[in-house]
């Protein structure tokens, strides 16, 4: 195989075709928007074990010069009481950032990304597959790797029956408050349990406080439903639904200049189908996961780390493909468990608050004398270790 299409130039895309690149496939990426993602989105966790797939592509250290340090997280509810205190290595960056950093890195390293170029259809031909986008123009390799997102393109054409992503029941905000002066330390990653909404932040070296919320929904709002909210509107949501609790969330909420659009948050509990012959789909495109499992780009990293020794390594397409699913399935699937898990305390009612508060503290310890999430956090990729069909 020499050329590989890549539908999505996001975060997953261009680590794909870093990845693909080091395995000596040559790639394109295309990329649905016209332009970049540049100044766009809130920000994100890299989990250990997504730092450590980086690693592999020698991309580290690129990324280490992003965003902050955040090792600790620290849980309390509404009233001020702390549930619970762990150690947890991650790096938070701006998604925005990593974005540029990732797709500048794979522009110097020679990867071709074109814009304006959204996936209609893909046909496979006697010598391969040819990718046919909407403005008309179609473009012909090997095979084509769906990063294309939660609504992929790909994964539909491999699937006409594929499931849709499962709306979780919770909306995200958030922004990035200067000037304000809030308790805590500098790259430690504060949870609040507030009675009506669930808050987060953290503290920049610089003092920039960036922060999250997740406003429940018991419905699915369109896009329309959500572009026709306007910022005074999501200001004043949030103030109502964080007024009675303790802690600094109407501070940072005053002190934020411009609170980000809300959206919605999805998983995907499980993709039945991830490849047909010529097609394979990786990270949200297979395996969405809530944003409470704090691995959602590390999975998707380490997939293009996986999917690239797969083709390295068994020589029939259907063969790599199919080790690629056998080495990532169980475990993006139990990322996705797990992340839904994580999220359900969000917004529980008085009840589960209460049954909430009472249980976190001791499961938290008995999960961290137990190392209990060690699986997740531990893994690692090694590229001179030899894929078997």
């Amino acid at each position: 195989m020499t050329k590989a299409i890549i539908s999505g130039g996001g975060i997953a895309g261009p680590v794909t075709a870093m990845a693909l690149q080091r395995a000596g496939i040559d790639s394109e990426v295309f990329e649905a928007y016209d332009r970049g993602s540049d100044g766009v989105g809130a920000f994100l966790t890299l989990a250990v074990n997504g730092l450590e797939a980086l690693r592999v592509l020698d991309l580290h250290d690129l990324v280490c010069d992003l965003g902050m340090d955040s090792p600790r997280m620290e849980i309390s509810n509404g009233r001020g009481k702390p549930l619970a205190s762990f150690g947890l290595p991650s790096r938070t960056v701006k998604r925005a950032d990593l974005y540029q950093a990732l797709r500048d890195e794979a522009v110097r390293r020679g990867v071709r990304i074109h814009y304006g170029k959204r996936l209609a259809d893909a046909a496979i031909t006697a010598r391969g597959i040819t990718a046919i986008f909407t403005d008309g123009s179609a473009v012909d390799g090997d095979v084509l790797v769906g990063a294309d997102g939660l609504r992929s393109r790909t994964r539909t054409i491999i699937d006409p029956n594929a499931p849709r992503a499962r709306h979780i029941g919770l909306l995200n905000t958030g922004g990035f408050a200067d000037h304000v002066t809030v308790p805590g330390k500098p790259g430690t990653c504060y949870f609040i349990f507030g009675k009506r909404c669930f808050f987060g932040y953290l503290i920049h070296p610089t003092g920039q406080v960036w922060w999250f919320a997740n406003p429940p929904s018991r419905t699915e709002p369109t896009p329309e439903e959500l572009a026709a909210i306007t910022p005074p509107q999501w200001r004043a949501k949030l103030v109502e639904l964080f007024d009675g609790d303790t802690g600094p969330m109407l501070d940072i909420i005053g002190a934020t200049e411009n609170i980000l659009a809300g959206w919605n948050t999805y998983d995907f509990p499980s993709v039945p189908r991830w490849f047909n012959e010529r097609m394979v789909i990786v990270g949200d495109a297979a395996h969405a996961t809530s944003p409470s499992s704090g691995q959602g780009a590390s999975i998707a990293i380490e997939d293009a780390v996986v999917l690239a020794t797969c083709l390295r390594d068994v020589p029939d397409l259907a063969g790599a493909f199919a080790a690629f699913e056998r080495l990532r399935r169980r475990r993006v699937e139990r990322i996705v468990a797990q992340g839904r898990r994580n999220g359900t305390g969000k917004a529980p009612g008085p009840l589960g608050a209460f049954v909430r508060d009472l249980a976190l503290p001791v499961v938290m310890s008995r999960m961290a004398r137990r190392n209990s999430l060690a699986w997740m956090y531990d893994y690692r990729i090694s590229w001179s270790d030899k894929v078997a069909a």
